[in-house]
């Protein structure tokens, strides 16, 4: 399975950028994956984001986003998912990474390559 993400890029303070994770290739057309994204900014450890679950009706944040981010899944493309972020701070410039695992697994198998989000002040 692989992992494509997409949609970073350089915003200002307070703005909106929406970052999109399509799967392809292996199961991703059997199975619908839990799905996340995580972020990893410079010199700082790789952090939990947000998630979905594989049926859509349950998603989690970090309380640093809760509020100004949501993570959506697309309706027809049931292993993309995007993640739009408003009021966005500098402290949100990182790579942002989203990881995709079957339902039945505890980690996530599968990462894309991230994109970076820049947020300048």
């Amino acid at each position: 399975v692989q992992l494509q993400a997409s949609g970073g890029g350089l915003v200002q303070a307070g703005g909106s950028l929406r970052v999109s994770c399509a799967a392809s290739g292996g199961t991703s057309n059997k199975y619908t994956y839990d799905m996340a994204w995580f972020r990893q900014a410079p010199g700082k450890e790789r952090e939990f984001v947000s998630g979905i679950l594989y049926r859509g009706n349950l998603m989690s944040y970090a309380d640093s986003v809760r509020g100004r981010f949501t993570i959506s899944r697309d309706r027809l493309k049931k292993n993309t998912v995007y993640l739009q972020m408003n009021n966005l701070k500098p402290d949100d410039t990182a790579v942002y990474y989203c990881a995709a695992k079957g339902f039945w697994r505890e980690d996530y198998e599968y990462w894309g390559q991230g994109t970076l989000v820049t947020v300048s002040s």
